[in-house]
């Protein structure tokens, strides 16, 4: 089998746009050759315009473009895109959907036919995710504050503010809200000069006690919630290959340390069908490295959901569609025709079965040359899972990155596809 060295990518910060955070991409390295070339794309389907997708048959949108995005603002020339494939892009009645990478702000569209509605400025130092419930407000942290704003009114409600701590940080970027959006998981430094994270339950009004992070070894890349918000997560940096995980409960007492390298990163955390919080998402360590695995916080236990392969980032956004996993892969269709024992995806986006069956729905084609970290696909679900949310430069490595809609229908009652299954290597 062919090695492929692991993705590398220089640090970026978004021109104009409100997260200035880079996340380190999630898959093995292309073949494909960057060029700074950008002609244009061939067959982009027009904005707004309904295309389908050949694989999949599913139809699908493209929804952003370079220039002026209606009533929500201008889009960059590089992107225009949402923002990570663990952050939620729909509001919780799926009625407003958010476009930050590259609009100068926050963008808003009609969540549904995606026809662009207003835009709002926030501080670069604000990190804002949308309440997993309540449709109308986003969960904000930036300074001293805890707050909740509901981005239609701009009316924003403080519910945390401290002279004990500085620079709150939602993640940064990579956080979460607990599922029911009552706690999240907040860095800051205190007065004294130490690094710590702590929860904080917004509807308690109520924070957790400090856990210090200069205990943990390396930098700390990010902390999150657990979806049943009784544990933080948090990813450490020892090194630039070596980037181990640490469970601590919402009292600070640690629970578990998974010292492999991402075993799993570049994943999301969801609750297992028996009722067991766990993350998903690609490992880069033996014995199981390079593929799509889920692991349980309460001890540890890993099970395979998808065999070795090209898949980059995974995402749990459909919260009120539970048991599947959408899956960003990358690679090249000829490098994957060369490795008949690798899961037999490029260029596309799956959703995978939680619970170790090998099922899988298609979702789309990507048609997205590697090129760098922003051109990276990092598909996310709305909600329910009827939408995914999408990025392609449509095959123009350093060309325009677009954002697209695939729409899916679900079976009231899915059948397996048999053939995909076996396919995976699962069966």
């Amino acid at each position: 089998m062919t090695l492929l060295r692991r993705h590398m990518l220089a640090l970026l910060l978004i021109a104009g746009a409100m997260f200035p955070i880079i996340y380190m991409v999630g898959g093995r390295e292309s073949s494909a050759s960057q060029t700074s070339a950008t002609p244009p794309p061939k067959n982009l389907p027009d904005y707004l315009g309904q295309a389908t997708d050949l694989w999949s048959g599913l139809s699908f949108v493209r929804i952003t473009g370079p220039g002026i995005l209606g009533l929500a603002g201008v889009c960059g020339k590089k992107y225009c895109t949402h923002r990570y494939s663990s952050a939620q892009a729909w509001n919780a009645d799926q009625s407003l959907l958010v476009i930050v990478n590259g609009c100068g702000g926050m963008c808003f569209l009609d969540g549904r036919s995606y026809v662009p509605l207003f835009h709002r400025d926030r501080s670069n130092e604000t990190e804002c995710e949308w309440h997993p419930r309540d449709p109308e407000l986003m969960i904000c942290v930036s300074g001293r504050q805890i707050s909740t704003w509901a981005p239609r009114t701009n009316h924003e409600d403080v519910v945390f503010d401290t002279a004990g701590y500085s620079k709150l940080q939602f993640g940064p970027y990579k956080g979460n809200p607990s599922r029911d959006g009552n706690r999240i998981a907040v860095r800051a430094t205190r007065n004294d000069g130490k690094a710590v994270v702590f929860g904080y339950d917004i509807k308690e009004r109520r924070k957790f006690p400090d856990i210090e992070l200069a205990q943990l070894p390396g930098t700390t890349g990010s902390c999150s919630i657990s979806p049943l918000g009784s544990n933080i997560v948090c990813s450490q940096a020892v090194s630039d290959d070596h980037e181990p995980t640490f469970i601590f409960s919402i009292d600070g007492v640690l629970q578990q340390k998974w010292m492999e390298h991402h075993r799993p990163g570049h994943g999301d955390m969801t609750v297992d069908a028996d009722g067991s919080e766990i993350y998903v998402g690609i490992s880069k360590s033996d014995p199981d490295i390079y593929q799509v695995i889920k692991r349980r916080l309460a001890d540890g236990k890993v099970t395979s959901l998808m065999k070795y392969g090209e898949a980059m980032h995974a995402s749990l956004r459909s919260l009120d569609r539970p048991g599947w996993v959408f899956l960003s892969y990358g690679g090249t269709p000829a490098e994957i025709s060369q490795h008949p024992d690798w899961a037999p995806y490029a260029q596309q986006v799956i959703a995978v079965r939680t619970d170790g069956s090998g099922e899988v729905r298609r979702i789309v084609e990507t048609q997205n040359a590697h090129f760098d970290y922003w051109s990276e696909t990092h598909a996310s679900p709305s909600p329910d899972g009827s939408q995914v949310i999408w990025s392609s430069n449509w095959g123009v490595p350093g060309g325009p990155v677009y954002d697209f809609v695939t729409r899916v229908e679900w079976p009231s009652e899915p059948v397996p596809n048999q053939k995909e299954i076996v396919a995976n290597g699962l069966q």
